[in-house]
């Protein structure tokens, strides 16, 4: 399971790189931008909502079904800006590393149950998930930028 470890760690780093730069650019768009909303984009259609939303996900997979805690997600409205966002992301990548930390514990896989069914699931398979949603959102996130009139990065994990 050691060299899993590493895949998981070594993938996720490729992750904060990636994300890296869009914090990066992020931090170039005005804070009104950062908040404004477009009904054009899901769940709540502004770059700090959008960002947040990615965060609940992890927080529901990773440390509320994998990890048992018992947290509450992240609310839009508590985040004003791309500083307040990253801060949100550092606890994420704590629950990340943790859940790495811990694949040993997952040889029978992860349970959980959604609309009163039953499920269980491959640790691979919940952290594949969560960052292929991220990446998801980030394209939401760069398209947004593009209709506020910012030129967005290239946030490939090959640039």
């Amino acid at each position: 399971m050691e060299f899993m470890s590493s895949y998981y760690k070594e993938q996720y780093e490729f992750v904060k790189e990636s994300r890296e730069v869009l914090f990066g650019f992020c931090k170039k768009i005005s804070e009104e931008d950062f908040v404004n909303q477009n009904s054009s984009f899901g769940r709540g259609g502004s770059i700090r909502n959008l960002l947040v939303h990615v965060a609940n996900t992890y927080e529901y997979w990773i440390a509320n079904l994998a990890l048992n805690k018992n947290i509450i997600y992240a609310e839009y409205e508590n985040f004003k800006n791309i500083q307040d966002v990253i801060i949100l992301f550092n606890t994420i990548d704590d629950f990340m590393f943790k859940f790495i930390s811990e694949l040993d514990y997952f040889d029978n896989g992860i349970s959980y149950k959604i609309k009163n069914i039953n499920h269980s699931t491959k640790p691979l398979r919940l952290f594949s998930h969560v960052i292929t949603h991220e990446y998801h959102h980030k394209g939401q996130i760069l398209s947004l930028a593009r209709h506020l009139e910012y030129i967005p990065v290239d946030t490939d994990i090959m640039r």
